[in-house]
C-alpha cells in the first residue's frame, strides 16, 4: 500500500472466505461517518466489491449492490450520509474524478473506491486503506492501514 504516507496504526486480518469479507465490511460500517474516504486496494478478484457490499448493506440495508465497474459510481442513502461506491478502473486520467464529483463526495459522504492508484493523489489521501491480498491457505487477508481519524475506530474492528 504505497499509495500513501499514513503513519498511523496497521491491522492485518485474516478472511478465510468471502462470507468472512462481507463480515468485514459490516464491521467497518459500524464505525463510519460522513466525510470518511476508504482505499479498496487489490488484484482482480480480491475481494474489494464484496467488502463494499458488506459495507453498504449493514449502512444502507441494501441487498442488491451491483459492481460499479460500468456505471463507475453507484450512490447510496444512509442515515446520516450518502454512500459512493466507485471504481476506478475505467477512468482514464485522474482529473476525471472531477467531473464525477468526487471531490465533493470526499467531504461530504462515505466513499469507497477500488482502484483508487488511478487518482494518482489528485484528491488527496485516505481516512483508511484496505489492501486485500491471497494468503496461502485459499483465502485472503485484509491489512487495514489508518489515518488519524480512523486511528481509535481501526481498533474496534
Amino acid at each position: 500500500m504505497a499509495q500513501t504516507q499514513m503513519s498511523g496504526p496497521e491491522r492485518m486480518i485474516p478472511l478465510k472466505d468471502p462470507a468472512a469479507t462481507i463480515a468485514l465490511g459490516r464491521a467497518l460500517g459500524k464505525t463510519l461517518r460522513a466525510g470518511d474516504v476508504i482505499f479498496l486496494q487489490g488484484d482482480l478478484g480480491a475481494g474489494k466489491t464484496t467488502l463494499a457490499r458488506g459495507l453498504i448493506e449493514a449502512v444502507a440495508g441494501v441487498s442488491d449492490i451491483p459492481s460499479p465497474t460500468y456505471n463507475i459510481v453507484q450512490i447510496y442513502d444512509a442515515p446520516g450520509f450518502d454512500v459512493w461506491h466507485v471504481d476506478l478502473y475505467r477512468l482514464k486520467a485522474a482529473e476525471e474524478a472531477y467531473e464525477l464529483g468526487l471531490d465533493e463526495a470526499f467531504r461530504s459522504a462515505v466513499c469507497l473506491v477500488e482502484w483508487p492508484e488511478r487518482l494518482q493523489g489528485v484528491l488527496g489521501a485516505p481516512g483508511l486503506e484496505v489492501l486485500l491480498q491471497p494468503d496461502g491457505a485459499g483465502g485472503r487477508v485484509a491489512m487495514l492501514r489508518a489515518g488519524p481519524e480512523w486511528e481509535d475506530r481501526i481498533v474496534a474492528i
